[in-house]
């Protein structure tokens, strides 16, 4: 039994001051300072915040790592790295490049998924297929000559390890690979990279779309003539991910997103190789891109994604917004294990729930990580 002392607790509805958070394997209860059990060991959060454990759902490599690189090292470098930033479980993300390499990704993380549970990173809970099924139009910094027309059968083959796969609906003619896939799998299907027009995409939400890839971004956007994808994404019950680095999206944005999204809000890294590196020159799915500021770029000036630590964007929107702290750590854990089913075991603070839970100082610096009860990172 362990015992945390001197901390906030961070509750899916509040914070708890004064208390004391018990936690074997799994989370046993909260109890006055008088009540810690004969034996347990006490561990002082010195006035700091007590957090369930982060997920990130989107997020492509770290510390010179890609999801693509297709190597067992690379996925254990990136699982050991994201326990600093309070990641305790996530979706390796893969991006449009060549077939091959992509299925090798996939199964290099299915054969780790299992042995993830109880390594020294953190745990690999299924991966986001960003691609290769987009639009030209919306690619971003994806490779447009791996772009593929959505097809069921690759989704099928690997529906055990893809938890969520971007696509773009309007190249899906007449919706068939959505239809398909709803029918046959459980596979979270996400619009993204995506030029679709509003009626387009909410129509795919009725047919099976039940998910955003980063709101906003690499999407038809909302005018008021052409109310676009993000318009759709706002008006349906899809969850929708943010990228929350202040730079993708504006965070004056934060707070009306949370009003119209709320407990469908999921924050999101998109953070890429060289994520938790210090600015030069990387890889991306074998293109360069320039990190500078808090953004990485291609050579052309085009946006490549983020380098942001998932415990930092929890920081920013509360800090960028009128919304607490505990909805902010919601939508980095909670709403993202929801997404996943995974809410009855993991994203809270609650009895009987895994003991996944960080400990961070006053602004949100994670110093230590703690998976299934067990000490995984301490700063």
């Amino acid at each position: 039994m362990k015992a945390i002392i001197n901390g906030k607790i961070i509750l899916s509805d509040r914070i708890v001051e004064g208390g004391v958070l018990l936690f074997s394997d799994v989370f046993e209860g909260i109890v006055d300072s008088g009540s810690i059990p004969e034996g347990a060991e006490v561990i002082d959060a010195k006035g700091g915040y007590v957090a369930p454990g982060l997920i990130d759902l989107h997020i492509h490599g770290y510390l010179g790592k890609d999801v693509c690189d297709g190597e067992e090292e690379s996925i254990r470098v990136i699982s050991k790295g994201l326990l600093a930033n309070g990641v305790t479980g996530y979706l390796p993300t893969t991006m449009t490049v060549d077939m091959k390499v992509i299925k090798k990704a996939l199964e290099v993380c299915r054969a780790l998924k299992d042995e993830s549970r109880d390594w020294d990173g953190c745990a690999i809970l299924g991966v986001h297929a960003e691609g290769p099924f987009i639009s030209e139009k919306k690619k971003g910094a994806q490779d447009p000559k791996y772009i593929l027309k959505p097809d069921a059968k690759f989704v099928k083959e690997y529906a055990d390890i893809i938890k969520i796969i971007t696509l773009a609906p309007e190249e899906d003619e007449d919706f068939a690979a959505i239809k398909e896939i709803r029918r046959d799998t459980d596979v979270i299907m996400s619009m993204g990279h995506t030029s679709a027009d509003y009626a387009t995409a909410l129509k795919s939400t009725e047919l099976g779309i039940r998910h955003v890839t980063h709101l906003f971004n690499a999407m038809s956007p909302l005018a008021h003539r052409a109310p676009g994808v993000v318009t759709a994404a706002l008006n349906s019950d899809v969850t929708a991910e943010l990228i929350v680095d202040t730079f993708h999206v504006n965070p004056a944005f934060y707070d009306m997103i949370y009003k119209l999204k709320g407990r469908r809000l999921c924050f999101i890294t998109d953070c890429l190789p060289a994520g938790g590196l210090p600015f030069g020159e990387y890889t991306l799915g074998g293109t360069k891109i320039i990190y500078r500021d808090i953004v990485c770029r291609l050579e052309d000036g085009t946006v490549a994604g983020s380098v942001l630590h998932l415990n930092k964007g929890v920081w920013n929107v509360y800090t960028n917004s009128s919304i607490p702290l505990w909805e902010c750590v919601n939508c980095a854990s909670l709403n993202p294990a929801t997404r996943l089913g995974l809410q009855d075991k993991k994203g809270s603070i609650e009895v009987g729930k895994d003991a996944d839970v960080i400990i961070t100082d006053g602004e949100f610096e994670v110093q230590k990580t703690f998976i299934g009860g067990k000490l995984k990172y301490e700063a």
